[in-house]
């Protein structure tokens, strides 16, 4: 019963923070983020706030356009252990020509999985919250979170890298769960 309980419970905060996250369909989605050029309280205020936000919604990125901020920066997770990451400004400065295909979620399109290819492994730059540089080699699933996540702050969604039928099947039952 104590299990079930705090099942409800996890699962009951994580649906409060969706209803936080902007959803498919809302367009500052589809909206490129402008470059962060101060670096201070206000911007670790924010990117404090996300990351809370991220780990109720047991997400592994939240990319600030996702909540309303076009902002270049999002925050991340490559393991449950450990506090959220964020880079501020991030761009791939190498990716490798293996790809990967594999099922790919989304906060603003929640329980939702469709097949998407990204490369294997990147490199990103940017800056820390304190305007640091700050370089992540990431693989596999980590380098799909980057990508994700970058993708975000171009106004890209996980749909847009889909193939055709994979991205129409996926719309359809996005528009059904709507009417």
């Amino acid at each position: 019963m104590k299990d079930q309980q705090e099942t409800a419970a996890v699962e009951a905060a994580r649906r409060a923070a969706l209803a936080r996250i902007r959803q498919w369909g809302d367009p500052v989605l589809r909206t490129p983020a402008a470059e962060v050029t101060e670096f201070g309280a206000d911007l670790r205020a924010q990117v404090e706030q996300m990351g809370e936000l991220m780990d109720a919604a047991i997400g592994a990125g939240l990319a600030a356009p996702q909540v309303g901020s076009l902002r270049r920066l999002f925050v991340y997770r490559f393991s449950m252990e450990g506090p959220p990451r964020a880079i501020v400004n991030p761009r791939i400065e190498w990716s490798s020509p293996e790809r990967q295909s594999g099922p790919e979620g989304c906060l603003s399109i929640p329980d939702l999985a469709i097949e998407v290819e990204r490369a294997l492994a990147v490199t990103m730059v940017g800056r820390a919250v304190d305007g640091s540089d700050v370089t992540i080699a990431a693989e596999g699933p980590d380098a799909i979170v980057l990508q994700h996540e970058l993708d975000h702050l171009d106004g890209i969604l996980m749909l847009d890298r889909a193939e055709r039928g994979e991205r129409r099947r996926a719309i359809r039952e996005l528009r059904a769960r709507a009417a």
